[in-house]
């Protein structure tokens, strides 16, 4: 194989990070992908050593290209061809926390709220009652 390179929305979708190869593009397109520290196209080129750092549902994955997947395959090859950075894991970790730990502290209802509880609900979420 001569070639070592693979662009980079397909990279994206080979490796599972999105679910369609367009998702991927839009996301490249929409500036979410930051290919070596640049904000990249989707025709750019990924080839092995290269970094990449993308945002999707409000997280943030660092990451080393380790490898040119030559398909879509299971999660465990998908897995293979990137390392990810200890720092990237962890601090992800702590934004799903802080996020779950937000949800913790909403008010609850028993059911479906109706109009007068989600006016209530809301009022108390912004500290008036």
């Amino acid at each position: 194989m001569a070639d070592r390179s693979l662009r980079l929305d397909r990279w994206l979708f080979f490796t599972r990070f999105y679910k369609t190869r367009s998702a991927a593009s839009a996301a490249v397109q929409g500036g979410h992908v930051r290919l070596n520290g640049e904000r990249a196209r989707s025709s750019a080129k990924v080839a092995i050593g290269d970094r990449i750092r993308l945002v999707r549902n409000q997280l943030t994955y660092e990451m080393m290209v380790e490898d040119i997947p030559v398909r879509r395959g299971p999660a465990s090859e998908a897995q293979a061809c990137y390392t990810e950075s200890e720092d990237s894991v962890a601090a992800r970790k702590s934004h799903v926390a802080d996020l779950r730990s937000d949800r913790l502290q909403l008010a609850t209802t028993p059911g479906r709220p109706d109009k007068h509880t989600r006016r209530r609900l809301r009022d108390r979420n912004r500290g008036k009652g």
